[in-house]
């Protein structure tokens, strides 16, 4: 009777669907609550949606499912969910989005093995601390100042160009770059400066600025003192161009510079796409400020889903990371990976190679109004 019952055993067998592999876990440390939510929930409809359609492909042979938690944007809470994940085995993390969180978990990441991609962090030390596993997707504030100080040394050739910061870290270390890059490129600035941030009479600056004749001057800072500093230029005759960062990325610098602030320079990341909506889904309702970061989300997880990939770095039984290194030496590979925001690859500090970083110039509108929308510069 058993003799007679084993083929159909073995047909029964063979018939049966393989098991299910295990999904490899993706995490994603994010600013779910705070004053960044909007970006935070932004990520996670970007990365959501890139593990649904690498799900969704037939020739994926990897199946991912991502995990999410609330960092709330603060440097305790993204240590808290670093060590979560690193107990529940996750070795795969998208964040954390602001430098402060990056800064402060990156080394509990790397203790427990972990690979992690920043859609946001510019703070430039954090891939000048030798973490093997940490990439980021935009360009550091170092980046910024390189690119600002190239424009400088061509469009003011042969002109005498000041630089001012607010004293604080992230003013000076953009200074520092554009100084840098200047002397680099034989076009030392004639005037090195500063003023602390909240400053209201900038008068004796601005005296200082017109006696060393500058028709540029750089500012390492934010809106505010940026909005401060090009009034009181306009006000004492000084038409010299000012160049900033995306610091000044704010409401506030058209509101408080009004026309003085026509023709400010200001240095940014390029533009990133808008995420199309979910294939055979809703429309994806998304705020201004999720709409900006869902694409990077996406192209977070498509890195990491590649890597995988191409390193063979999952176990198709639990879908666990054995080993993360061999996941950040696929990111460091030498050619470039697709992503929905282009070709992508990283240098061997983690920062993104061969990056552009785009001008906008601050212009009026036929409305009246100060924006630098469409009025570019040129990229690097």
């Amino acid at each position: 009777m058993i003799r007679r019952l084993a083929p159909f055993l073995v047909f029964l067998l063979a018939a049966a669907p393989a098991a299910a592999q295990a999904p490899v876990r993706i995490g994603l440390s994010a600013p779910l609550s705070g004053p960044d939510a909007a970006f935070g929930q932004g990520l996670q409809q970007g990365a959501e949606q890139a593990v649904a359609d690498l799900n969704r492909a037939g020739g994926v042979r990897t199946k991912f499912v991502l995990v999410p938690a609330d960092d709330a944007g603060d440097a305790r809470q993204a240590v808290a969910v670093a060590r979560k994940f690193a107990a529940d085995g996750v070795r795969l993390v998208v964040g954390p989005f602001e430098s402060v969180a990056v800064s402060a978990a990156a080394p509990a990441y790397e203790e427990s093995g972990t690979v992690l991609v920043t859609p946001g962090a510019t703070y430039p030390p954090l891939t000048a601390r030798g973490h093997w596993n940490l990439f980021r997707l935009c360009p550091s504030d170092a980046q910024q100042g390189v690119a600002a100080g190239a424009y400088l040394a061509k469009v003011f050739a042969g002109r005498r160009v000041g630089i001012l910061n607010d004293r604080s870290t992230f003013g000076r270390g953009l200074a520092d770059a554009v100084a840098a890059r200047l002397k680099e490129l034989g076009a030392p600035d004639v005037l090195f400066d500063s003023f602390p941030r909240g400053t209201q009479d900038l008068s004796d600056l601005v005296g200082r600025l017109k006696a060393a004749r500058v028709e540029a001057v750089y500012f390492g800072g934010l809106a505010p003192e940026a909005a401060s500093l090009v009034r009181a230029m306009r006000e004492a005759g000084l038409g010299a161009t000012l160049v900033a960062s995306d610091g000044i990325l704010d409401p506030a610098f058209a509101a408080a510079a009004g026309a003085a602030g026509e023709g400010t320079v200001m240095t940014l990341a390029p533009d990133l796409p808008r995420l199309p909506d979910p294939k055979g889904g809703k429309p994806a309702a998304r705020s201004a400020e999720a709409a900006s970061v869902s694409a990077a989300g996406y192209a977070a997880v498509e890195l990491l889903a590649q890597a995988v990939e191409h390193a063979h770095a999952a176990d198709p039984k639990t879908g666990r990371i054995a080993d993360a290194r061999k996941v950040a030496e696929s990111l460091r590979g030498a050619e470039p990976l697709r992503t929905v925001l282009g070709p992508m690859g990283f240098d061997a500090r983690g920062d993104r190679s061969a990056d552009a970083v785009t001008l906008r110039i601050w212009r009026r509108t036929p409305e009246g109004r100060l924006d630098y929308a469409g009025n570019d510069g040129y990229s690097r």
